[in-house]
């Protein structure tokens, strides 16, 4: 197991979420034809089509960056492994909900593949739930195969790096996007991220959630990378899985004209920056 308690905590700017509505709507409105961004109730998430193990995306929202690129590049660092429940006791949340982006376990599957996590974290008097997808090429036909985790494996590894979504999994508010037809070059995440960053020069913060192509298709990736320097924290990264078999990195959607979203995000008051690696590199961060 990695050394995960090379820990770094810092303290994240959280405007009201109000205000945060307020903003991310009139960026989004510079990239798609229609966007809408409201303080709602969290739908619960236990039921179709999400089927996640908690019921909503609240209390004490965290993110976290966990290894990096530097363990995949020029040659994958085997050894680099971690484990949910591991992590969630980092990030002083023992027993939380985590969702995210990440690599699977190599000692596991053996090779490269997409990992999607929705993990309830262990707790006292309770185990964890693992409701993960992950992705690969098959070698066999050269296509997507998408997985469920729990149907191969029982622990709550994972390996090499990930970008993690961490809180109580309870019901409250959250915020609520709605986006269709997309007029500019950015995808929704793009387009979020840079919302926030252009209104915010001084002050940093973090969007953590879910969200649903309802309408259209979308460009795929499996073991696309990319990062930034200082913390070595990626700016973006996420996966997606479907119900019709295919998932993976999500890159941005291939039908503009006809796409439509919907998504549910939180802004975390801290990021935890775990086994930052020690050397790094420019590769793989444009």
């Amino acid at each position: 197991m990695s050394d995960v308690s090379k820990t770094e905590k810092f303290q994240l700017y959280v405007p009201i979420l109000e205000e945060l509505c307020d903003v991310l709507q009139r960026g989004l409105k510079n990239n798609f034809a229609d966007a809408q961004v409201c303080v709602v109730d969290c739908p619960d998430l236990t039921q179709d089509p999400f089927k996640f193990p908690v019921k909503g995306l609240c209390g004490k929202p965290r993110i976290t960056d966990v290894g990096g690129v530097p363990y995949l590049v020029p040659l994958v660092k085997v050894d680099k492994e971690y484990n949910m429940n591991t992590v969630s006791k980092e990030l002083e949340l023992p027993g939380a909900f985590i969702l995210g982006a990440g690599a699977v376990s190599s000692k596991n599957v053996g090779m490269n593949a997409e990992m999607m996590p929705l993990v309830l974290t262990e707790a006292e008097g309770r185990p964890a739930v693992n409701s993960s997808w992950f992705s690969s090429i098959n070698p066999d036909n050269n296509q997507c195969l998408l997985e469920k985790y729990s149907d191969k494996f029982s622990d709550c590894d994972f390996g090499l790096l990930a970008n993690l979504y961490a809180c109580e999994g309870k019901p409250g508010k959250v915020i609520e996007v709605r986006a269709k037809r997309r007029i500019g070059e950015e995808s929704l995440v793009g387009a979020l991220r840079k919302t926030m960053e252009e209104h915010y020069p001084d002050k940093s913060l973090a969007l953590g959630g879910t969200f649903l192509i309802q309408k259209g298709k979308a460009k795929i990736h499996i073991m696309w990378l990319f990062a930034v320097q200082g913390l070595d924290l990626r700016v973006e990264h996420t996966h997606c899985f479907s119900h019709h078999g295919e998932g993976g990195h999500y890159y941005i959607d291939t039908t503009p004209d006809t796409v439509e979203y919907l998504g549910y995000f939180m802004p975390a008051e801290f990021v935890y920056r775990i086994d930052r690696p020690s050397e790094t590199h420019e590769v793989g961060r444009d």
